[in-house]
């Protein structure tokens, strides 16, 4: 698949860009602060309904909207795609006050902040266009996902996912209402407001619904495994062995029993101790947890081959390539990486990639590519 076709007005920092894209090579050229990583995340927000960079979607409008009444950012893409052509449009709108209003507004300007889908011009849910365009991202910002919080790697093991699997996003979506409605009963429980035996209900709808997780998540990880192994060895010159283990809090087979176990506990501190919501991700080099013990270096590295074995898992799951996005990744790359970097992603249908520099590019990889050049808000092929 790919975006044939991309709009965007009033976003982030362009007022208006209309951009036809290559079906396979572009790279985006720019120095920094000028609107490369926002053309991704356009493309991103389109295909995830989320930005990868800001829970703040008032950030997403172009700062020179109206500080008074509606103010509106709209993105859209043409996308050409196997199973035939589509039309992804997501307007974002803030609502402002007016000037009698101002003084009791939020310090961040807008009182409220909604999107709006559509599909084909069709209004549609956000949970109805995760998978339609299927995008693998690669930042800076992945090293996070070897070293930082568990729930990073849980909220990737679940966006991965829902772009190849409905069923597991509509599972998900159910799974965190669930785990809501019983914390709250939980809480109650514990200060003698409901009775323990409410709990039964809730504990088979979160068993039910979080071993469909569970096992998803266990066949994702064994395929992302057989991936990133041979593409780790060779990007470490075959130093390094990768295994990547999930790590769940239960097993399906003791999930029910499980909870019946920690019930008195889950009652006191009023949350509930076990299932999906916390499990966990290890990425072992050479049988070493590289969670704890990885250099920045190593993790880098594991974080490369772990994106690259999610575009390989991603097009056998959809029968289509991914779109690959990588921003300015080839900077913190030796020469060695950057090579084998270009050579494995090449054969991808839509690749876009941003950088400072052209010069970390093989000349040959160049010569396929399509060149533009980004300053202040503007794109121009180079």
């Amino acid at each position: 698949m790919y975006i044939e076709h991309l709009s965007l007005i009033n976003f982030r920092n362009y007022e208006r860009l209309e951009l036809e894209l290559p079906s396979h090579l572009m790279v985006l050229q720019g120095d920094n602060a000028q609107g490369k990583t926002n053309l991704l995340e356009a493309i991103y927000l389109l295909a995830t309904a989320r930005s990868h960079r800001t829970a703040t979607e008032r950030e997403l409008i172009n700062w020179s909207a109206p500080r008074e009444g509606l103010g509106i950012a709209r993105l859209l893409a043409q996308v050409q795609k196997r199973g035939g052509n589509i039309r992804v449009e997501i307007a974002v709108m803030a609502a402002y006050p007016s000037p009698e209003e101002v003084a009791t507004a939020e310090p961040s300007g807008a009182t409220h902040v909604q999107k709006r889908i559509r599909i084909n011009g069709i209004p549609r849910r956000a949970s109805d266009l995760v998978g339609q365009i299927n995008v693998v991202l690669f930042s800076s910002q992945d090293i996070d996902l070897i070293g930082g919080a568990p729930s990073l790697r849980r909220r990737y093991l679940d966006l991965t996912n829902s772009q190849v699997n409905s069923r597991y996003l509509r599972a998900l979506q159910r799974y965190n209402k669930v785990l809501l409605q019983r914390n709250h009963l939980l809480r109650l429980i514990g200060e003698r407001r409901a009775a323990a035996d409410q709990l039964d209900f809730w504990d088979r709808e979160l068993v039910g619904n979080g071993s469909y997780l569970i096992n998803e998540r266990q066949l994702m990880v064994a395929e992302l495994n057989e991936f990133a192994l041979p593409i780790h060895h060779q990007l470490t010159a075959e130093r390094e062995k990768l295994g990547i283990t999930y790590l769940p809090s239960v097993s399906v087979m003791e999930f029910q029993d499980r909870l019946r176990e920690v019930r008195e506990k889950e009652v006191a501190l009023g949350m509930s101790l076990v299932g999906p919501h916390r499990d966990d991700l290890a990425f072992l080099v050479n049988d070493v947890d590289m969670n704890v013990y990885g250099s920045r270096g190593q993790q880098r590295t594991i974080a490369l081959s772990l994106k690259l074995a999610e575009a390989r898992f991603m097009h056998t799951r959809v029968d289509d390539h991914p779109i690959l996005l990588l921003d300015d990744v080839l900077s913190e790359l030796d020469a060695a990486r950057r090579h084998h970097l270009l050579g494995s992603i090449a054969s991808y249908q839509q690749l876009v990639i941003t950088t400072t520099d052209l010069d970390r590019f093989d000349s040959a990889f160049l010569a396929e590519a399509a060149l533009f050049q980004v300053s202040e808000g503007r794109v121009r092929p180079l």
